[in-house]
Order: C-alpha cells, then structure tokens, then sequence
C-alpha cells in the first residue's frame, strides 16, 4: 500500500487549503502526485503551481487566461470533468462557496474519494451528495478539523456515537457584548486568533457562522441526529473535536492547530504518515485547556445555522447564500458585522421552503436568497 502514489486533483488550488494541500503533497512527492489543478482568479499563483507541479489538466474560471494557459502542456477542463477523470484518484474540493456543488457531485457519481474542504456543498446538497456517494460507492473524506477528528474518533468503533461534540476557538471576537460587536471593523474580524483562513471562512468563524455550517456537515457526514450534535466554545484550539459513546466514554483528537494535519490524514487515508514539516504540541507550553456553552444570543449566526439545518430542504441553501452575500457586504464595509445575523435571519423568515429539492430547486433557492438580500441592502431598507 505504501508504494502506491496517488493522483491527485486540488480544485481552488490558489486558495488556503489549496495552498496547504499542496504544502502536504510537496513533502511527501513519494506519496502524491497532482495531476489536475483549478483555480479561480489568482492566475499569477496558478501558473507558478502548473510550473511546478506540471498538472495534466487545468481549469481557469478568467475565460481571458484560456490563451495563456492554452500555451501550456495542459489540457482545459471543467471543474465537473476533472473531478470525475479517469486518471484521478482522489479530489481534493477546496473551493469557497456553491461553486464546489457541482463538482462535488460530479466527483461521487464517478465513485472518486473526495476529499472535501467545501463545506457549502453538504450544507445545501448534504441529502443528494450522501444518497449518492453510497450509491456509487464514493467515500467523503472531511477535510476540516473538526470533521477530522471525530473521523479519526469514529475509527476502529463498531457501535455508534450517542453525541458528536464540535469545539470552536470563539474566534476574535469571543467574550465581546453585543455593544462591542457593533463597533467591530473588518479588519479586526479577519484577524483569527489560532487559524490561518480564507476570507469569507475567516468571517464565518467570528460569527460562529461556521461552525453552524460544521453541525450541518456533521449531521450528513455521521448520519446523527441535529440534536446529538453539541458545540462547545475551546479558545486553544487544541482538542479539535470529542465523541461520546453510549457508555458515557469520550474519545477527543488533539493537535497543533494547524489545517495540514486533517488535510494530510485526508489524502494518505487509511494510513498515517510522518511528515516532517509539521508541528507537534508542546505540552510545556501549554496551562490549561477551557470549554465552554457558546452564547446564541450575542452570536445568533450559530442557531440560525442549526434551525435552518433541522428544518432542512431549502432553507440550508438561503442560509448559505445569504450568508455569503452579507459576508461579501461586510468586506466592502457596506454593513456591520452585526448585520450579517440580521440579513441572514431575514432571507429565512421570507423564504418559502420545498422539502426534499431537486438540485435545481437548491439553486433556486440560493439564488432567489442572493437576489433579495441585494434587493433589500440596494433598496435602503436596512436590516
């Protein structure tokens, strides 16, 4: 099994998990080969990833750096083709937002492991992305910390989990009133106190937007009820997620924070391999490790997540799309922070919700929730 290099495909290979998967395939090039590579707009990075790596495939979003990359020795695909290849053993979908639905979905009617860092593709499609990974015997294996802990937690168990527990370090803004919350800049809420992150997912954890989203992903992933799935506030960022068991037994998985780790344990599954280049704890330096209830009410991002999650069909696609837009207002700093919470709660309570969608109800819904959050911001009719 150790002398088998597996092929690779990294979609939103510019982002920071594309980075660090590529950070990962670097230090062990005994293990992994990349043989496709998708970005968005970064093309100066893409082109310095193709010299590098020398993909077989390659797919661009800026239909303008087609001729550029047309000069190359590789060949265009879309992110739906790619996923699927024939020459690709596992897809690592690192893109941001609904954009990895599509190949996300491509990847496990192909039967490919698919390594997933997208959280937006289980949270709108968790119900239609499961039933077919099972049909196609596709494996997901989760690439975010939380997910890959209890993973690993899960491993070697014949009997099933009574509580999954998803810690979060709080991000920046943890202990903050809401009086305080409303003065924040972006600047401060793109600061992360133990993770090094995308924007958009940097903002989602100082909302706790993101760990909703995480109790959403965990209900499909693990196939647990919502209300056996806890979330606790961990500021050291070092137990990265616990399992209990139906005799009161908790298994927890504890590591440096840092994203190479799950990314790694992803891509070289089921086998553990030595990496050098990453950290270990220091027991040392480390005093005390705290955990705490999170506060819905100064962080209501957190409850609408888990209530649009249990209610399901549609209302995880508002939720994500909504999101993403306010996001994208905050940034521009044509809103507050706080106004993220009130733009989301919003779209849910106008929505209308269709259980059990069809992929095309999903974007539907995503894009009626875009179309009315700007329609509402344009309209001077702040939240």
């Amino acid at each position: 099994m150790g002398n088998i290099v597996k092929q690779l495909a990294v979609l939103g290979s510019t982002g920071s998990i594309g980075q660090q998967t590529l950070e990962v395939v670097r230090a062990l090039p005994h293990r992994f080969h990349i043989v496709g590579l998708a970005a968005g707009k970064n093309l100066d990075l893409l082109a310095k990833q193709i010299n590098e790596f020398k993909p077989r495939f390659v797919y661009y979003q800026d239909k303008k750096a087609v001729a550029h990359l047309a000069r190359t020795d590789c060949e265009l695909l879309s992110l739906e083709d790619m996923a699927s290849h024939p020459q690709v053993d596992t897809i690592v979908i690192a893109t941001s937002g609904k954009s990895g639905l599509s190949p996300t979905l491509a990847a496990v009617k192909a039967g490919k492991n698919v390594a997933l860092a997208n959280k937006e593709s289980l949270v709108m499609a968790g119900e239609i992305i499961t039933s077919e990974a099972k049909l196609h015997s596709a494996q997901i294996l989760p690439v975010d910390s939380e997910h890959s802990a209890i993973w690993q937690c899960l491993r070697g168990e014949t009997q099933k989990a009574t509580q999954l527990i998803l810690t979060a370090s709080g991000g920046p803004f943890h202990g903050y009133s809401s009086a305080q919350l409303n003065e924040v800049t972006v600047k401060q809420a793109l600061k992360h106190p133990s993770w090094q992150m995308g924007r958009k997912v940097t903002i989602d954890s100082a909302t706790l937007m993101n760990k909703g989203l995480e109790v959403i992903e965990a209900h499909w992933l693990f196939n647990i009820p919502f209300d056996n799935i806890k979330v606790l506030i961990h500021p050291q960022s070092i137990v990265h997620s616990m399992v209990e068991f139906i005799d009161g037994s908790i298994k927890a998985q504890l590591s440096y924070p840092d994203m190479r780790l799950p990314i790694q344990y992803a891509l070289s599954y089921p086998e553990r391999v030595h990496n050098p280049k990453l950290p270990r704890l220091d027991w040392s330096s480390i005093n005390n490790l705290t955990f705490e209830q999170p506060d819905l009410d100064t962080f209501p991002c957190l409850r609408l997540a888990i209530e649009a999650g249990k209610k399901g069909g549609t209302y995880p696609a508002v939720l994500c799309a909504a999101d993403e837009v306010a996001v994208e207002l905050f940034l521009s700093q044509h809103i507050k922070f706080v106004d993220i919470a009130n733009i989301v709660d919003w779209a849910l309570q106008h929505h209308r919700a269709i259980a059990h969608p069809t992929l095309e109800e999903i974007m539907g819904a995503d894009a009626w929730a875009r179309q009315k959050v700007i329609q509402r911001i344009t309209g001077d009719n702040p939240c």
